[in-house]
This record gives structure tokens, sequence and C-alpha cells, in this order.
């Protein structure tokens, strides 16, 4: 029997003067043919959160994962180590719903998402992670549950962390 977790992958954004549009993550919804109908969530430097819930995750895990977000040191100190948190530096964090963290290819080309919770047990996890994160502080936006988005970032560095707690 395996642990239950909330996964959820982190990538850092830092400012950057030479590209400053390249700092602000967004959760947008496509239209026809790829255009923008509306821009749903932005942040500037900070983290942005693809956040993947299975089916025993409980809102324990989910206030747990919020608060190892809030905390960890991804975020470089004035020396470029990352010894700071996202609590210590920006507090922005783009948090976004991402059931296909949970695709399993182990039985051939066509991903399953058997391992996937469904809606109805994911979207109140998923919003507990951003009502935690609020209670500690940060500005966070979202992307929108069950809505197909795009989703750009600029992934600064080596900051791609997963998290399972």
């Amino acid at each position: 029997m395996t642990n239950a977790s909330v996964t959820v992958i982190i990538a850092a954004t830092r400012p950057d003067a030479t590209r400053p549009d390249a700092t602000r993550p967004d959760a947008t919804r496509p239209g026809d043919r790829g255009r923008v109908v509306e821009q749903v969530g932005a942040i500037g430097p900070g983290l942005c959160v693809l956040v993947g819930v299975t089916h025993d995750d409980t809102e324990a895990h989910a206030t747990k994962l919020a608060d190892k977000i809030w905390h960890l040191r991804v975020m470089d100190d004035d020396d470029g180590v990352m010894n700071r948190s996202v609590a210590d530096t920006t507090r922005e964090v783009l948090v976004v719903s991402q059931f296909t963290l949970y695709g399993d290819t182990n039985g051939g080309r066509r991903p399953s998402w058997i391992a996937a919770a469904r809606p109805e047990h994911a979207e109140p996890l998923v919003e507990r992670v951003v009502a935690r994160l609020r209670e500690l502080g940060a500005t966070v936006a979202t992307g929108r549950f069950r809505t197909e988005m795009q989703v750009a970032l600029v992934n600064d560095g080596p900051v791609t962390v997963l998290i399972e707690v």
C-alpha cells in the first residue's frame, strides 16, 4: 500500500531586467486558433505550482502541501543561492490544477488517468491549497478548474521540484 500524496510541481521564476515579460507566469483560456479569450490568473516573479490530486488525498494533505510550498527554500538570496522561500521574497504563487500529473504511462503509449482524483474530490483540495497559502500571506492567482487553459511561464534556472506529502 502506498501513502496518499498530493503531488505538485513547482517552477520558480525570478525578475530579469532584460526580459520583463518573461517573469509573468499566467494561465489563459484559449479560444479559436489559440487566441486568448481571457486571462484568468497571472503573477510576477514567484512560484508556478501545478497541483495533482489522487483518490486518497485529504484536506490535511492539502494543508501540509501549502505549508511546504510556502516555506520551501527555492528562491535566490543576495548571493544567488537558493536559501529563501517565496514567503521571504515575492509572496506570489500561481496555482493550477493539473490532473495529468497522475498520468500512468506503464501500460503503453496512451496515458491512463485512473490514479487522478475525480473533479468532485480534487477541486475542494486544490481550493484548500489556495486558501491555506492565502492564510499564510501569499498573493495567489489561479487557473480555472475543469477548463482547458494555456499556462505560460519561464522556468528560471534549475528550479523544478516535485513534492509529495
